[in-house]
């Protein structure tokens, strides 16, 4: 029963392992194989949801160090929603890389991805944890390069040595922890109780958490770390691009999670200096990436400079320490996959059908495409925040978790980034709809809409709409994520 923990990351490695042998010319038997890898992977993903917390011990590699793998609620509600959008974009890309190269290549590296971040999802102890997070990074680094241009390349190097450098900081955070505390399994909610491990030794203690939340929080984007995004992003192709921002980037979400809430516990760093500086960084994020997005011209760029305001929503929830910002936190982690995968799959489809990538070039694109400017539409409302949307109820909890977090200053100041980052959201988004759908004088022919490209940006953005008309069910799943 316990070997079921291994399904969800055994099935992308074997979809691997095919399509890398695979030399037949059958594009259709190459696309059914990986879709199948990638849908067993949600399957078992689901299965896991209902079997109850399972545990699975892999290696030992000395007294105090083993790879270990457990379900728990946080497992389940990332191996879902990771699972989920994966499998969406892998079917968009069926179409999508006809406009590139290497497609084995391209596949074997998306699912050996899609398989390390599972096993980060389920890792069940420090150890595991920063081992899978590491091996994202290597083998998420070749769908940035996959171009091999000399520009590709160059993107590919700084995300290497950005992800590098933020795991060598992580690394020395996680020499501290587990020097004093042992490498523990992660406990439920709420962490262990470990104040005895470190009598006299707080400060360093708290200095080795804060190098953990930096040092992976540069996969999140965050600042001073951030200039990886907007450098890989536009050079990937739009499919990678999507994952990257809609999913990777929530590889240093779930290790800061583990960290914080299933490890040293929101009680050891609330009121220091650690919450305070993590805040900080975090709420000029936010505004640095959504002023940073408001002045950029190239397209795909501006949504890569979004993602690093939108995924920093998340850090500042987790941040304040509270159960109100931690579901909003959660809640915007599964509304900024829904709605950024969305966008770039959108930004995706203008560059493959015209080859479009400045903003401007985009006038009249609702009259072309008008599908897809829709579901670009609603995904943007969702990233605004405008209610009936997913992002208005993510953002709802943020905010109301900052207020009752009793943070000086922090409490009203997130609430008033909040606002002004939806205020340039909406003057970055809104405009490629405005100016796509309204425009006089001319005569523009409609694109015949692959449905392939299409149907996966139709899911998302009705998810987008559906979980903010009815987020009940969401909730809840969230609820059973804290025990409450």
């Amino acid at each position: 029963m316990n070997l079921l923990v291994f399904l969800p990351m055994l099935f992308p490695m074997i979809g691997a392992f095919v399509i890398y042998a695979f030399k037949e010319n059958n594009k259709t038997l190459k696309n059914v194989i990986i879709a199948l890898c990638v849908g067993m992977s949600l399957v078992s993903s689901l299965i896991n949801c209902f079997i109850g917390d399972l545990s699975l011990n892999v290696l030992k590699i000395s007294d105090s160090l083993s790879v270990s793998f457990a379900v728990d609620g946080l497992a389940k509600f990332f191996s879902v929603a990771i699972s989920f959008v994966w499998l969406l974009v892998t079917i968009y890309t069926f179409e999508y890389i006809k406009h590139e190269k290497n497609e084995n290549r391209f596949y074997t590296f998306s699912l050996t991805t899609l398989a390390m971040l599972l096993a980060l999802t389920y890792s069940n102890n420090l150890f595991t944890m920063y081992l899978s997070f590491e091996l994202v990074t290597l083998l998420s680094m070749p769908l940035v390069l996959h171009s091999l241009s000399n520009e590709s390349i160059n993107a590919a190097k700084k995300y290497l040595f950005y992800s590098i450098g933020g795991a060598f900081v992580a690394l020395f955070g996680l020499f501290l922890l587990i020097s004093y505390s042992g490498d523990l399994p992660f406990s439920t909610y709420g962490g262990h109780s470990l104040f005895a491990n470190f009598e006299g030794n707080k400060t360093l203690y708290e200095i080795g958490v804060f190098m953990l939340v930096v040092g992976f929080a540069t996969k999140a984007g965050m600042f001073p770390l951030h200039g990886w995004l907007p450098t890989a992003h536009p050079v990937a192709p739009s499919p990678a691009s999507a994952l990257l921002s809609g999913v990777i980037t929530k590889a240093g979400v779930i290790c800061i999670i583990r960290v914080v809430y299933y490890f040293v516990g929101p009680s050891f760093i609330s009121g220091t200096w650690v919450q305070y500086a993590w805040l900080s960084l975090a709420t000029f994020t936010v505004f640095l990436g959504s002023l940073m997005a408001f002045l950029e011209k190239t397209f795909k760029k501006r949504l890569a400079f979004s993602t690093v305001s939108q995924v920093s929503y998340i850090l500042c929830g987790l941040a304040l320490l509270n159960d109100i910002a931690f579901t909003g936190a959660l809640l915007h982690v599964a509304s900024h996959m829904l709605i950024k995968v969305c966008l770039f799959l959108f930004a995706g489809k203008v560059i493959y059908k015209y080859d479009y990538h400045k903003v401007d070039e985009l006038k009249g694109i609702g009259k072309k495409m008008p599908i897809a400017t829709w579901a670009y539409t609603f995904a943007s409302l969702g990233l605004i925040g405008i209610p009936l949307t997913s992002g208005f109820i993510s953002k709802w909890y943020l905010a109301n978790g900052a207020l009752q977090s009793g943070v000086s200053v922090f409490n009203y100041l997130v609430c008033i980034i909040l606002l002004v980052s939806a205020i340039f959201t909406a003057g970055y988004l809104l405009p490629v709809s405005i100016n796509g759908f309204i425009v006089s004088g001319e005569k523009f022919e409609k694109d015949k809409e692959s449905k392939l490209m299409i149907i996966p940006m139709i899911i998302l953005a009705a998810l987008i709409l559906l979980i903010g008309i009815n987020y009940q069910p969401l909730l809840e799943i969230i609820s059973s994520v804290i025990g409450k």
